[in-house]
């Protein structure tokens, strides 16, 4: 088995991204780098890129708020990718990958599946329709880990990142997903076929 190093934006795209390896790749991680944000990641790309000669790595972020993924690669100064260097891109962010799996995220935060997008990729902010979508809950448990508490200033619960980690570990259907998300499918395609 191979093994690789991984670079991720936060501990919930650092999960998604090991199941998807674990699922769809011969690759072992070793390591995960990053979950401080965007900005570690987008500082760190040339570094990670010349370690790529060394041992294959995997980097995840979200398209966020850029128009395409070409303006972001453009911005972070990518202009071609070494063999053993893959970079995939969630659009928007890696919440509307989760929220692709309709029946199984429904079920999770206790609410109607018609109220799920159908295509979560076209969702300008995910993180913050989940958040409205966790406000209807039906479960008082995800109301209170998701939601952030009245009157605060946080954007998210106090439980968002532990919620959200147990829902990939223990619900989260990516074969499912990936018929609603285009951006997950083809984050799939090229797992399988990254061959460093």
């Amino acid at each position: 088995m191979t093994s690789c190093l991984l670079a991720v934006e936060d501990e919930v795209s650092e999960i998604v991204a090991r199941q998807m390896i674990e699922s769809y790749s011969p690759l072992q991680v070793l390591e995960c780098y990053g979950k401080k944000g965007f900005g570690y990641l987008k500082a760190n790309m040339s570094k990670f890129q010349e370690a790529s000669r060394q041992i294959p790595y995997v980097v995840l972020t979200d398209l966020d708020q850029y128009p395409c993924a070409t303006a972001l690669k453009e911005d972070w100064n990518i202009v071609s990718m070494p063999r053993n260097f893959m970079f995939r891109i969630a659009v928007r962010s890696i919440e509307s990958w989760l929220m692709a799996d309709r029946k199984n995220f429904a079920d999770f935060l206790g609410i109607s599946i018609q109220k799920l997008p159908l295509n979560p990729d076209d969702e300008i902010n995910p993180k913050r329709l989940l958040i409205e979508l966790a406000k209807h809950s039906r479960k008082r448990e995800i109301r209170e880990d998701i939601v952030p508490k009245p009157k605060s200033t946080a954007k998210i619960g106090p439980n968002y990142t532990s919620r959200l980690s147990r829902f990939v570990r223990e619900h989260w259907e990516m074969e499912s997903a990936q018929k609603q998300s285009k951006s997950l499918q083809r984050a799939i395609f090229a797992l399988k076929n990254f061959n460093p």
